[in-house]
């Protein structure tokens, strides 16, 4: 299986990805929200604050939106290839299946053999006292 090279924005939406789902990113966020609303304290009007909030939380939707179907994408790949590794374990456990089965009937042969060998020995056996009898009489 081919590994794909990760380029370095690759790496930094495995990173992004990664801290989003953390504590520190929502104490962050929290304060960022926070401190956009404080912005009234500072002069600003209502609607410019409803502004920049709007904006910035559209933005960042739309980063993490891309972020995370790149982490989605990497996912179905790396999915892809281990369906391949299962489908390649899959095909060698039939192959030894077929293996056993072989020398299973080879043997269950064998052992038939050996039987009517077996059989024919004492046959044999019989037919060699018999003449033996025979002979001295």
């Amino acid at each position: 299986m081919q590994k794909r090279s990760d380029t370095s924005i690759d790496r930094l939406s495995q990173r992004v990805t990664h801290y989003i789902g953390t504590t520190t990113s929502i104490l962050i966020h929290t304060l960022l929200f926070a401190g956009i609303f404080s912005l009234r304290f500072f002069g600003s009007s209502t609607e410019e604050i409803l502004l920049i909030l709007t904006t910035a939380v559209s933005l960042e939707a739309i980063y993490l939106a891309i972020f995370i179907q790149m982490t989605v994408n990497r996912t179905t790949e790396s999915l892809a290839g281990v369906e391949r590794d299962i489908d390649d374990i899959q095909e060698d456990i039939d192959d030894i299946q077929e293996d056993v089965s072989e020398d299973t009937t080879d043997e269950v042969d064998m052992v038939s053999v050996l039987k009517d060998m077996e059989l024919r020995l004492r046959e044999l056996q019989k037919d060699i006292s018999t003449l033996q009898k025979q002979s001295k009489s």
